[in-house]
């Protein structure tokens, strides 16, 4: 292993990096998603490209030198991309989140540590295994990426699908949860639109910035620790549309820091009908309606609307109910600028609380997600 010592750089500018990194590493974990779907989309292609390009040149400001020729590569492959010279895949989604990943490792050690160690070797034998990609040897893309990407994860498995085809299997992350592949094309569309309203509906307030893909990535993690008893779309489109209704609640009220009035809660807990009625006509999300309509309610049944008790709320609730509150304590709301609690002190509150209040089974689960997440430093 090497050892990289920057140049003295102000803290300010590791910090804003960082910042652009993340930025970046959200959008491009996005552009990848909808590239499933539109993997001839030039937008997203060159969008996606853009990305890769920024970080390599915030770094070469930087002068972080090792991590230039492997970004160079990755951006040189994506080059060939978007101008149609090799097709868009599975695989090389990975490629691209793992050497973003490494880069997010890296810069954060140097952050942390003032120094980031680097195996300069492996870094050459990916550059290699990168540059083997060429527009006239199409049919051996897929080996090549997948040499490439064990490379950077010697951990995951390789295997050949039903169409004979080498599939890299990765074990569960939250960041490669964030949408179901395994459904239609047209439930997958479904899902962005709904995403896409989440995101303008957030800009409502100030409060709810990222709050719906947070949720949405949180919740089918989870879901799949516990083998998937939920309907993956359905969770993802009920995580999506369950606060859609509070979007149209008074400025005032949304930005209230006191107790709420009687007539103010009782406003306020109306939303769950405005959310849920925005599927009613859409019998293909009926069960994402079922789940947006009880994450009020509560395991003893002294929550909202109906009043259920645990045996009757079905699980995409329980399970939603959770993350709401979670997500609720770990980013700033009007009513607890100076409580935020950090991620590990909310689960020990969940925890405190859950008696009563939530399903102890997805608490459980829960417990076990956060604990895998936390330790690996996702957020």
């Amino acid at each position: 292993m090497q050892i990289f010592v920057p140049e003295e750089l102000e803290d300010d500018i590791l910090t804003d990096l960082m910042e652009e990194i993340n930025e970046l590493y959200e959008a491009s974990e996005q552009t990848l998603i909808e590239l499933e779907l539109r993997p001839e989309d030039n937008e997203l292609l060159r969008a996606l490209f853009r990305s890769i390009h920024t970080i390599k040149g915030d770094l070469g400001l930087v002068n972080f030198s090792p991590l230039i020729p492997l970004l160079q590569h990755v951006e040189d492959l994506l080059d060939f991309l978007r101008k149609g010279q090799v097709e868009y895949t599975s695989t090389m989604s990975d490629l691209v989140l793992l050497t973003m990943d490494r880069v997010k490792a890296f810069v954060e050690s140097v952050m942390a540590n003032g120094k980031a160690e680097y195996d300069a070797r492996l870094h050459e034998q990916l550059v290699m295994a990168i540059d083997r990609v060429k527009p006239d040897n199409h049919k051996e893309h897929e080996r090549l990426l997948t040499d490439a990407v064990l490379l950077l994860n010697p951990e995951l498995d390789v295997r050949e699908n039903e169409a004979g085809e080498t599939e890299v299997i990765k074990p569960p992350t939250l960041a490669t949860t964030a949408l179901p592949k395994d459904m239609s094309s047209e439930k997958k569309l479904d899902i962005l639109f709904f995403r896409d309203l989440m995101q303008t509906i957030e800009h409502r307030s100030n409060y709810w910035a990222g709050r719906g893909d947070r949720i949405a990535k949180l919740a089918l993690h989870i879901n799949e620790i516990a083998g998937s008893p939920i309907e993956e779309d359905q969770l993802a489109v009920a995580c999506y549309v369950h606060d859609f209704g509070m979007a149209f609640m008074p400025l005032k009220l949304l930005h209230k820091s006191g107790a709420l009035t009687d007539i103010e809660f009782n406003l306020m807990r109306s939303h769950v009908y405005k959310s849920s009625r925005l599927l009613e006509h859409l019998d293909q999300w009926d069960l994402a309606r079922k789940i947006v309509m009880q994450h009020h309610e509560r395991a003893d049944g002294t929550g909202y609307p109906l009043g259920l008790k645990e045996d009757d709320i079905c699980d995409g609730a329980k399970l939603l109910a959770i993350l709401d509150t979670y997500d609720a304590m770990t980013h700033s709301r009007a009513h607890n600028k100076e409580n935020q609690l950090s991620k590990k002190q909310a689960v020990i509150q969940i925890n405190r609380s859950a008696k009563g209040q939530f399903s102890m089974k997805w608490v459980r689960l829960f417990n076990q997600a956060m604990t895998g997440l936390l330790t690996k430093g996702h957020s």
